[in-house]
């Protein structure tokens, strides 16, 4: 695939339904002036000792995703592929001696050294509350103006994110549908959330993370077919989770977590704009799902 049709799809289609005002603003945090992690608060003391005291050892699952060469990532905005190189090799080394050893030295002393280049936005990994946000603000009213510097914003970022220890939901929607993958472009609703907390017979509760699996990350090393056209969450579905269940952090299989193209003619990625800069809730893209999936956890 080349990626840069879902950023042409982006800025020039969208879907009908949802309508929204363009005026939206971002919220203001319950939890003070000076909060920049938004509903990972709803971690308190309490809550990690009553979820450590559930753990019990057995199964430990990966739910990361291997970096390679052509790994899928968002070009659409001309952001880096990922890139990795030798920097040093053994038998290099002792031709070029970068630390003036000598060559008896460098042969002895076998050195390899490799560099890495990529996006932030590649393999599993957080969206950060400063992401996306709404009019030159992010969550809590902090301001590109006053708060973000030549190497980045000054608040709201992932050195903030405090170990997560939660309990963690996953909502096998492909699998609740009888499929092993949703169709390209395929929109999760909120009726199709409670279809499947109904069928795997589970509630939740305020201050989970919940997991979305669409079956997508089985594409995963075919860069182009898992970008392409991929499904992902509609905003009533994004709105269950937060406003009606209490999530603390929401993910998903998917590269972008929501569907595209967008449902609001006033935001090209709206789901992400109300969840980081409205609701202040985290988005956990890239997840490797399908072990969990597998095994019914």
């Amino acid at each position: 695939m080349r990626s840069y049709s879902i950023g042409l799809v982006l800025a020039t289609v969208f879907a009908t339904g949802v309508s929204v005002a363009a005026d939206r603003t971002v919220g203001i945090s319950p939890w003070g002036p000076d909060d920049e992690i938004g509903r990972l608060n709803l971690s308190t003391e309490a809550s990690r000792a009553s979820i450590l005291s559930r753990v019990a050892g057995g199964t430990v699952y990966d739910l990361s995703v291997e970096y390679y060469i052509g790994m899928p990532s968002w070009q659409a905005a001309g952001d880096p592929h990922y890139r990795m190189w030798m920097t040093h090799t053994p038998h290099g080394t002792v031709i070029d001696d970068p630390l003036q050893m000598g060559v008896e030295m460098n042969t002895h002393v076998s050195y390899s050294g490799a560099a890495i280049s990529l996006y932030t936005h590649m393999g599993t990994h957080i969206d950060a509350l400063n992401h996306f946000g709404l009019n030159g603000k992010i969550w809590n009213g902090f301001s590109a103006q006053e708060q973000l510097g030549d190497r980045g914003w000054q608040v709201a970022g992932v050195e903030n994110i405090p170990p997560l220890i939660a309990r963690g939901v996953l909502l096998d929607v492909a699998a609740a549908k009888g499929l092993e993958m949703l169709p390209d472009g395929y929109r999760i609703s909120r009726d199709d959330l409670l279809q499947t907390l109904e069928k795997q017979n589970i509630e939740l509760q305020t201050g989970d993370v919940v997991l979305i699996r669409t079956g997508r990350m089985q594409l995963y090393h075919d860069a182009a077919a898992y970008m392409n056209n991929s499904p992902g969450v509609g905003m009533a579905a994004a709105r269950f989770l937060v406003e009606e269940q209490g999530a603390m952090l929401v993910g998903a299989d998917n590269l972008s977590f929501e569907a595209f193209p967008s449902e609001l003619e006033t935001d090209y990625v709206p789901v992400h704009t109300y969840l980081l800069a409205e609701q202040g809730t985290p988005i956990m893209e890239l997840v490797y799902l399908e072990d969990l999936s597998r095994d019914r956890v």
